[in-house]
């Protein structure tokens, strides 16, 4: 595509930091273009060392202060950048917030819109999606068609990536006009989640303990640490309060899509499989043969986790020690 991209560049609240989500639809948007990215900004604490790493060609500054938690007037500034610009396509994250920003301004603008994309790509010209429905069950390819096309892309989809040759992005200045809908809602109060560390919601890799690390999730933590990962949980590990309810992953919990996932003592019951099945990779380590995780799994181990994580952390570290 010749067309510039058009990103949301959301910054940790607060922070002059780029979130996990924003780095990956910045590599995203570079490789579907050749005709350089803008990323649209928030706030006035701008991450300009990170824009310029991850090949933004253009900052459009749009502070709205407290006001840019709320959806409707986020989405009043981006439909401000389209009205500015000539954009081939628009990539947001497809958070709750996300998803939002997206109905509004595709409802605004009668543009096409889709949530929850695992990949973006285009083919002969025309924009393909991917995406998973009915809780993981079916596997779909959008073709997208007309008005500049407003995609949400799932966390985790694509792992960031810095660009070959950093920019040094011009910052131009974006007025919004909030609309009375924008106007009318106020945003008392915004606390991050403190997770301790990398966000489910933004990870590209996740480690989830199950039954099967009987109650002891410092080896799921480790390893995730090890991999940069977030941790997860199975219903059941929750059930037993040897996890967090906010790590449930699952029916009743959330759904991620990796790029990779680690079970650990996860037999891959359906209520938990429906929300991780669209990981780009799975790896799976249970000491049930026959368990239904190995049916999803691309590398799967049999085996005791108490035996398996210790001897996979001692590979992970003598890797690195290598490098």
């Amino acid at each position: 595509m010749s067309a510039p991209v058009l990103v949301l560049a959301d910054h940790a609240a607060g922070q002059a930091r780029l979130t996990p989500a924003a780095g990956q639809l910045l590599t995203l948007a570079r490789s579907l273009t050749s005709g350089g990215v803008d990323a649209l900004v928030l706030t006035d604490a701008i991450d300009m060392e990170a824009l310029g790493a991850l090949g933004a060609d253009r900052v459009l500054s749009a502070p709205l202060g407290g006001a840019a938690r709320a959806s409707v007037a986020a989405a009043d500034a981006v439909v401000a950048a389209l009205e500015a610009g000539s954009y081939g396509l628009v990539l947001l994250p497809s958070d709750y917030r996300g998803r939002e920003i997206a109905g509004a301004v595709a409802a605004t603008t009668d543009a096409g819109v889709v949530s929850g994309a695992s990949s973006v790509s285009y083919d002969g010209g025309v924009l393909e999606i991917a995406k998973t429905a009915l809780a993981g069950s079916w596997s779909l390819r959008i073709v997208v068609e007309g008005q500049t096309p407003v995609v949400g892309v799932a966390s985790g989809a694509i792992d960031e990536a810095r660009a070959a040759s950093p920019t040094t992005p011009a910052v131009e200045a974006l007025d919004v006009a909030l609309s009375p809908r924008a106007q009318a809602v106020a945003v008392l109060a915004s606390t991050p989640e403190d997770t301790g560390g990398v966000s489910l919601a933004d990870a590209s890799t996740v480690v989830v303990g199950g039954r099967g690390v009987d109650g002891d999730f410092t080896m799921v933590k480790e390893l995730a640490d090890a991999l940069g990962g977030a941790v997860g949980a199975t219903r059941v590990a929750c059930d037993e309060g040897w996890a967090p309810r906010g790590e449930q992953i699952g029916q009743t919990g959330l759904s991620v899509s990796p790029n990779l996932y680690v079970g650990l003592g996860v037999s891959g019951a359906v209520h938990h499989t429906v929300g991780m099945q669209s990981s780009a990779h799975i790896v799976a380590v249970c000491d049930d043969p026959d368990a239904p995780i190995f049916e999803l799994a691309d590398f799967g181990v049999v085996g005791d986790v108490a035996e398996v994580v210790p001897q996979a952390l001692d590979e992970i570290r003598k890797a690195r020690a290598a490098e």
